[in-house]
């Protein structure tokens, strides 16, 4: 029923997660995009075994088997039915160039002409570069194009993988990582800077053109030969990626033609080898490939016969304009839609004064361009939208109280253009917070005015931003409350799975149609993330949580509220992408982790892609890397930006293929083997027991220093040895079993722990490492010793501490920096002049019991303090607040929960955990 409104004040591990083994590939070029219908052409298949032969289970270690040698996975699966059909799904395989496909094409018949998007011919159009920043990127600096010195000579290539041996024998292997560590004996092992990713062992020109390890990196920097080898060291391979982050220096290529592989589709990259002006051989599957004509002059030197020069063969990190054979339809145009909560519970919260406002204050950033849209649809028990039709004198609610069989009432003036109707836009945003003050309301149709975004959306595909204060208790996806307080401590019964399929299948819809759904759950009571999380988790959206949001009782969740959504509106967006990842030939990928639909075997579908989302994959060695000395991955983002323009992010890296059980303890990078096992340990919670879980983390440090200790140690001796690159191992795997995902005991709220283990999914590794493993600073003393010098800023660089009460002095201040949230703990006896000169307070007795801020005080002391968190603020997108506590704050606990190294009421201290450690190991 339809009521028409013209006044708006009158009237929201086993990681048994399906993963999928990946089918035999067939050479598959870029399909002609039309007809759809017509099956696509594609060269005789290569002679010689298939590229990867699909993948089988490994028996793995009793122990450890669900948690580091698995083969399905849930995370998006395949056999869920999205509403695109198999005609959209291949045609986003062919879109990207998949070199791994289900089944397998004929040959092209003999007389068939190819065309350039079948991978043949390269029309000689004179190339143009541009060098630009990443897209839509607020701030961001035009890139200089660096190419590093020393650039290789066809006749003499000495970065191609086939001219490795003799450089590779002449490295210094830096042995400091496998130097025996006994981790009872050596309490100070955690270092006084932030642990870096380790450098792999390659030759010095090789390695300078690797991708960064922020972009891209690998829990083993020296791949093991043999799959039987990587089962001996029981360390789990797997790739850690952060592929859309912010840069601020993008190499742009905008020449017309993009270099591949005609086999497996791989974009041509730094560590392919020339084997003459003409011909270059591809790095993952070893196919010798001919260089366009174009490719062989290079504008940027302007020389011809130098395709080795060219920006694609110098930078790991690249990105593509593509052209339209890149596209299924024009570029879509930026369209965002927000649906908010209006019932009385929503109100009572007063978020919708601080997100109009946010909106109000950024609608001139929202990245786009003249076509951007946006649309509003407010709800309670029913769903009401607003017409924002040209010439209208203020908005037009219409209410759809029908929630059973949702429909859209004038389509064509719910969704609008931006710049033309923008004060009507504003007019409704400034009403909004006043509209629903004296409603009554207390029932949530969420599941109804989802579907109804999803009909307004899915023409075009975009963003929808939904902001929900309570469990959805009306029509198609409402709950019911599964929280028993009193048993938030049994890891056998809680409830991490959806209680309804609704949500999940509505995000396929979703992802069909390139639309995304980013969930803000602002709520003081249970609300089941564990279910409404599947509407983001499957279309590739975000979920922020704000526990007992209230802008009046919990103050400062407005301040983080307002700072998270201005990143959030204002930070690039990629629209309708795809993502694939390739690695050479004998490796093969079986498990994703992240937000997104897996479509067709390996392409994971992400209707947008944001520059704050972190993605992790498993791997296993198919068949023995023999002959190898070095190995590559490449991961390819096809994207629509803000502007319009289709472009395609591709990042490279190579690693060094090892033959002995110590190597691979040697190129060990325990940030990256913590942050896989995190992912894979969520999944063994959802699938078994969070108990299951926990075992199995525990599991993989016992075997992997059980097989160090009888494997690679010459001499057996007493204590619990690790090897230098894993000294840190079960320091961080004890702070993931304290993580708020993983630990036991009452004080973890259900939808807490939900929203952690998201971020456990959906977070880049760096900041996953914080929120696991926080980071201790004294700064009552700071000084400009060895002082970052950043925009005429002197940032102080205090030395880590370890996180034990024993480091902390009563006459101190110290900082703790855990990721989302910040704590400045004032001991009893703080030198006066820091209480005066950076808290401004007279004595310890006068700081407030609730301070959250610091004032910015003339003195050199407050000027370094505010400086420093400052500083560690501005390098994530979200917003920590600052609690400032004393030994009588009720916050304390908290402060020493992420005491890692300390007992608490549920977990062992670190030596008490080393102790249990080293009895398994010695078993």
């Amino acid at each position: 029923m339809l009521q028409p409104s013209g006044d708006l004040r009158t009237s929201w591990l086993t990681t048994a997660v399906l993963f999928r083994s990946v089918p035999p590939p067939v050479t598959q070029p870029l399909t002609p995009l039309h007809p759809p219908a017509r099956p696509p052409l594609g060269p005789p298949p290569v002679s010689g075994p298939p590229l990867i032969r699909p993948s089988t289970m490994t028996a793995g270690p009793p122990n450890t088997q669900p948690l580091i040698n698995s083969t399905a996975s849930r995370e998006g699966d395949a056999t869920s039915a999205a509403s695109d059909g198999a005609a959209v799904q291949n045609s986003y395989d062919a879109l990207e160039g998949g070199g791994l496909t289900a089944t397998p094409h004929p040959p092209a018949p003999p007389n068939v002409k190819m065309n350039r998007n079948v991978g043949y011919s390269y029309p000689a159009l004179p190339p143009g570069y541009q060098n630009t920043s990443a897209p839509g990127a607020p701030g961001m600096q035009a890139s200089a194009l660096q190419y590093p010195d020393g650039s290789k000579h066809f006749h003499q290539p000495a970065l191609g993988t086939n001219h490795l041996s003799a450089s590779m024998g002449a490295l210094n292997l830096q042995q400091e990582g496998l130097r025996p560590v006994n981790l009872l004996q050596e309490r100070n092992i955690l270092p006084t800077t932030l642990l870096k990713a380790p450098v792999p062992n390659l030759h010095e020109d090789i390695q300078k053109l690797n991708c960064n390890p922020e972009l891209f990196r690998c829990t083993l920097t020296n791949i093991p030969q043999t799959q039987a080898l990587l089962n001996k060291a029981k360390l789990p391979l797997g790739l850690l990626l952060h592929p859309f982050k912010d840069l601020s220096q993008l190499p742009v290529v905008t020449s017309s033609t993009i270099v591949r592989c005609r086999s497996c589709r791989t974009y041509i990259n730094p560590f392919v080898s020339f084997l003459d002006q003409r011909r270059w051989k591809c790095n993952l599957c070893y196919r010798v490939n001919d260089v366009p004509e174009e490719f062989m002059y290079n504008p940027v030197t302007r020389v011809y016969g130098e395709p080795h020069k060219r920006p694609e063969v110098q930078n790991a990190t690249i990105e593509f304009m593509a052209p339209s054979e890149y596209m299924l339809r024009p570029p879509q145009p930026p369209v965002y839609l927000f649906v908010f909560d209006v019932s009385h519970n929503a109100v009572e919260t007063g978020y919708l004064n601080t997100v109009c406002q946010t909106l109000l204050d950024n609608l001139d950033l929202l990245p786009g361009n003249t076509r951007t849209k946006i649309g509003f649809i407010t709800f309670d028990s029913t769903i009401h939208f607003y017409s924002l039709q040209e010439g209208l004198s203020q908005p037009q609610m219409l209410i759809v109280s029908d929630i059973e069989d949702v429909f859209i009432p004038m389509p064509e003036n719910l969704l609008v253009n931006l710049n033309e109707n923008k004060e009507l836009i504003q007019d409704l945003l400034k009403a909004l917070p006043q509209m629903f003050t004296k409603s009554l309301e207390t029932q949530s149709a969420l599941g109804p005015a989802l579907q109804a975004a999803f009909k307004l959306m899915s023409p075009t595909g975009g963003r929808i931003s939904v902001f929900q204060t309570q469990l959805p208790s009306v029509g198609m996806g409402a709950l019911k409350s599964r929280e028993e307080p009193n048993q938030r401590a049994t890891a056998k019964d809680i409830h991490l799975t959806p209680s309804t399929d609704f949500y999940k299948k509505l995000a396929l819809d979703c992802s069909g149609q390139q639309v995304a759904v980013d969930l803000f759950l602002l709520s003081g009571q249970y609300s089941d993330l564990a279910s409404l999380g599947c509407i983001s988790r499957y279309s590739a959206g975000s979920v922020y949580y704000y526990q007992s949001y209230h802008h009046k009782h919990n103050p400062v969740q407005v301040e983080k509220l307002q700072k998270e959504l201005k990143r959030y509106l204002t930070r690039k967006i990629g629209f309708e992408a795809v993502m694939r990842i390739r690695c050479t030939k004998g490796l093969s990928i079986h498990t994703f982790h992240g937000n997104f639909f897996v479509r067709s075997t390996d392409l994971l579908s992400l209707p947008n892609v944001n520059p704050d989302a972190g993605y992790a994959v498993q791997m296993s060695v198919e068949e023995s890397l023999t002959d190898m000395q070095v190995v590559s991955f490449q991961s390819a983002l096809l994207y629509t930006s803000s502007k319009g323009e289709r472009r395609i992010r591709v990042h490279t890296m190579c690693l060094p293929v090892v033959t002995t059980l110590s190597d691979v303890y040697l190129g060990a990078d325990v940030q990256a083997i913590t942050g896989l096992l995190a992912n894979m340990a969520v999944d063994r919670s959802v699938s078994a027991t969070l108990s299951d879980a926990r075992d199995a983390l525990v599991n993989a440090v016992i075997d992997s220093l059980a097989a160090y200790r009888s494997a690679v140690l010459s001499v057996q001796q007493p204590g619990l040895t690790a090897p230098s690159s894993l000294r840190l191992f079960p320091l961080y795997v004890l702070a993931l079993l304290k993580q708020k995902a993983f630990q036991t005991g009452t004080s973890t709220r259900l939808d807490e722990r939900i929203f952690t283990m998201c971020q456990v999914k959906n977070q880049p590794l760096v900041y996953l490492m914080l929120m696991t493993h926080p980071s201790l600073y004294r700064v009552d003393n700071l000084t400009d010793e060895g002082a970052l010098n950043i925009n005429d800023r002197t940032i102080p660089q205090p030395p880590l501490l370890q996180l034990s009460v024993e480091k902390l002095s009563r006459d101190g201040a110290y900082l703790m920096d855990a990721g989302s949230v910040m704590f400045l703990w004032i001991g009893k006896n703080c030198g006066q002049s820091f209480i005066s000169q950076v808290l401004g307070v007279p004595n310890y007795g006068s700081i407030p019991q609730n301070m959250t801020h610091l004032p910015e005080l003339d003195t050199a002391e407050s000027t370094r303090t505010i400086a420093f968190i400052s500083w560690l603020r501005e390098q994530r997108p979200f917003f920590p607040i600052l609690y400032i506590i004393k030994d009588d704050s009720p916050l304390k606990s908290s402060f020493l929960q992420n005491m890692i190294e300390d007992r608490t009421e549920s977990a062992l201290s670190y030596y008490e955990f080393l102790l249990h450690i080293q009895q398994q190991v010695n078993k």
